[in-house]
């Protein structure tokens, strides 16, 4: 059972941060093709099914949750014993570290392509990774701080979406529901690695004062989120006709390039630049997850684990040298996510089996 000291928990209203900065990240600068390509007009309905599906999702998470005593390790010890429980610790913690992966390579990328071509992937990689060991090693406080942060400095990057707007043909949300089912689906289904990020809450769900005070504010960053892609995505339609959509692998730095502010030139650069507080809580708390659920099951310290952690993403976001390579990544992932996405209905519904059991064997 996972008991956490009062002085290392968090506020029951930062799981709005925390909730909000790691499913707002680097998919959002390219997320609209993706989803266009599968339901053209239509693709602002995916978003708020995904949306939907979400609320769902952090809905069965604290149900799993709710006088469980722990987190998802210790659930996983309960319900399948001690080699299983371990065995699938041991791979909530790579999950979390492929997350960080992701999102890491595919931020190098967008640098490369963007701004520096020549960029050297090591050096920048092993910069950003000593910050991230540096607020890790600070604890979960540090590391919910930082997601504040990452969450509040960037926020007036939302009014750059208006700019837009100006040049907008709406016509091209016509016609309304012009795709199947099934299209939308799929578009619904392209859009599960955009918004991961709330299954975090399975890890550090412990370290949260009052958690059962914490549901509504994650519903809140939930509703903040997918309001914010749907504003996004519904920009991003009415600017670019379909074929033109179809050739921007980056959407949303395509759009920058059309603000303009007396005092800067090129504002992709400033979003790009930015973008680095907006990541920086992506990587940091999905590294932390890693090195804490592998603490948890291997009884190894923290600073070990993490160590661990920075090590295989250092490794692979090198490795991952081409296109092609980080493009089937990230399908990975959006399969993977998929997968989460069942893997919490399944426990829910086990959970309940198992505790009906008890129930009947102690009355028996």
């Amino acid at each position: 059972m996972t008991n956490i000291a009062e002085k290392y928990q968090v506020s029951h209203f930062l799981v709005f941060y925390l909730i909000h900065s790691l499913q707002f990240g680097v998919g959002v600068l390219g997320f609209q093709r993706i989803i266009a390509n599968e339901a053209g007009q239509d693709a602002w309905i995916p978003v708020i099914l995904s949306g939907l599906f979400s609320h769902m999702m952090v809905w069965m998470i604290y149900k799993i949750l709710k006088g469980a005593d722990g987190n998802i390790h210790d659930i996983h010890h309960r319900l399948f014993g001690k080699w299983l429980g371990k065995g699938l610790n041991l791979l909530i913690s790579i999950y979390f570290t492929l997350l960080a992966i992701e999102v890491l390579r595919t931020f190098v990328e967008i640098i490369q392509v963007w701004m520096f071509p020549d960029l050297n992937i090591w050096i920048f990689s092993i910069l950003f990774l000593i910050l991230v060991y540096y607020i890790v090693t600070g604890g979960f406080r540090v590391v919910t701080g930082i997601c504040f942060f990452g969450v509040i400095l960037p926020g007036y990057l939302i009014f750059t979406f208006f700019f837009p707007l100006e040049f907008a043909d709406w016509q091209n949300l016509f016609p309304v529901f012009d795709h199947s089912f099934g299209e939308i689906l799929s578009g619904t289904q392209s859009m599960s690695l955009t918004v991961l990020g709330f299954e975090a809450l399975l890890v550090y769900y412990p370290f949260i004062k009052h958690p059962e005070k914490s549901q509504k504010w994650a519903h809140g960053a939930i509703f903040f989120t997918t309001s914010l892609y749907l504003l996004i995505m519904i920009v991003t339609l009415v600017f670019f006709s379909p074929e033109q959509l179809q050739k921007n692998i980056w959407a949303t730095l395509t759009i920058w390039k059309i603000v303009e502010i007396p005092f800067v030139e090129r504002f992709e650069y400033i979003g790009i630049a930015n973008w680095n507080l907006v990541i920086l809580p992506n990587i940091c708390l999905t590294l932390w997850c890693a090195s804490r659920g592998i603490k948890q099951t291997l009884n190894l310290p923290q600073k070990k684990t993490l160590l661990m952690v920075l090590s295989l993403t250092l490794i692979s976001v090198i490795l991952l040298t081409t296109r092609q390579q980080i493009d089937r990544f990230n399908s990975f992932m959006g399969d993977v996510g998929l997968y989460f996405y069942l893997y919490i209905p399944f426990i829910l519904i086990l959970q309940i089996i198992i505790k009906k059991m008890k129930k009947q064997g102690g009355s028996g």
